[in-house]
């Protein structure tokens, strides 16, 4: 119903501004100078104990139907997803200004796109296209330089 939506919709808006505030932790802190692939396992090795107790603690169901499509796609998330995007991130945010490479993650939508399109046959329509241009343009505009005098 419709207070599953909302739910959804305040958890994605509280994943949005916890990321944003760990780039901003991590940017303005000692955590700067940390490896990132060291800062990546402690954050993956945290994550891996605390969701399932967590998952579990709130009572929700594990269901465990395995096929080579759910595995594959595991292990597409587990190494692009969760390794080496975040090894990238975690590296731009010691070399870059965090305003600057923000966003950059706005390209989310455009590997999303990208992903079910090839990956599970989903139609790349007009409004899809228009709305990945727009995507790309506020990147650009975001990104530019200033004009000066």
């Amino acid at each position: 119903g419709g207070g599953l939506t909302w739910r959804g919709d305040l958890l994605g808006l509280a994943a949005g501004a916890l990321w944003g505030l760990t780039t901003v932790t991590i940017r303005a802190s000692a955590l700067a100078r940390v490896a990132p692939a060291k800062m990546l396992f402690y954050q993956v090795a945290v994550s891996t104990v605390a969701l399932p107790l967590l998952s579990l603690a709130l009572g929700e169901p594990w269901n465990w139907h395995w096929s080579a499509f759910a595995t594959t796609s595991l292990a597409l998330q587990t190494v692009i997803g969760a390794f080496a995007s975040y090894l990238v991130w975690m590296w731009l945010l010691a070399h870059y200004p965090a305003t600057r490479i923000s966003a950059f993650t706005f390209l989310t939508p455009l590997f999303a796109l990208l992903a079910g399109a090839l990956w599970l046959g989903e139609p790349v329509t007009a409004s899809l296209l228009a709305a990945l241009a727009l995507v790309a343009a506020g990147i650009v505009l975001v990104n530019r330089r200033p004009r000066v005098g």
